[in-house]
């Protein structure tokens, strides 16, 4: 490890909402921050699905770079097998800034809430909890269940940010990306990143959807 490297811990588990995940990947390597990502299992067959991305581990920079679509030759960026339980992350030696788990399945949700750590996603979240730094879920189901809700409660009052995939409109937002990007910029709000990926509230009703019309008019 790099003296001094403090990344962010992003893990992607099974739950459809991939493009979440790559938004918010995008937003945190682009600010040139260090970045650990973890993908499930599972999360490789839903990427597959929604995306056609087929990640493989001894050629990962280069699936990354295609689905992210931008050169990652001098990114900061570690990628962790699942199955890699004596990863760095497994560790609570190793100094993250934390870790925002994007989307989180109900399975990963539950392991996590109970401390499974049936995998270094789980163990890497369940270390994050352990070292009081900062945890960001985001659930992307619907409806929850009771058994959902108990453990999205446990999270909460374990110390991690609950944050469900859901976009509000006021932000203005014209397609569907802008709805993805509603969702990153609050994941990013939450972990204290900066970002410019939505227009915020001003007290001004139609201020955000003008400022959309007027970005549009100059490109």
């Amino acid at each position: 490890m790099t003296a001094g490297r403090r990344p962010w811990v992003v893990g992607v588990s099974g739950a459809s909402g991939t493009p979440y995940a790559r938004a918010v990947l995008t937003a945190l390597v682009s600010t040139g921050l260090p970045v650990d990502l973890v993908v499930s299992r599972a999360a490789r067959l839903t990427l597959l699905d929604e995306t056609g991305l087929s990640l493989r581990d001894g050629y990962w920079r280069e699936d990354l770079a295609g689905w992210l679509d931008r050169d990652l030759a001098g990114a900061d960026l570690a990628y962790h097998p699942a199955g890699d339980l004596a990863a760095a992350p497994a560790s609570g030696s190793y100094p993250t800034r934390g870790m925002v788990v994007v989307p989180a399945s109900t399975a990963a949700v539950a392991g996590i809430a109970l401390g499974l750590s049936k995998d270094l996603l789980q163990r890497a979240a369940d270390v994050t909890l352990k070292e009081r730094r900062p945890l960001v879920v985001v659930p992307r189901e619907t409806p929850y269940t009771r058994g959902t809700l108990q453990h999205l409660l446990s999270l909460h009052d374990a110390g991690a940010t609950v944050l469900p995939a859901s976009p509000a409109f006021y932000a203005g937002a014209k397609d569907v990306q802008q709805l993805v990007d509603f969702i990153a910029a609050k994941v990013l709000d939450a972990i204290g990143v900066e970002h410019d990926l939505l227009h915020r509230w001003t007290g001004r009703l139609g201020a955000a959807r003008k400022a959309w019309e007027g970005r549009e008019g100059r490109e």
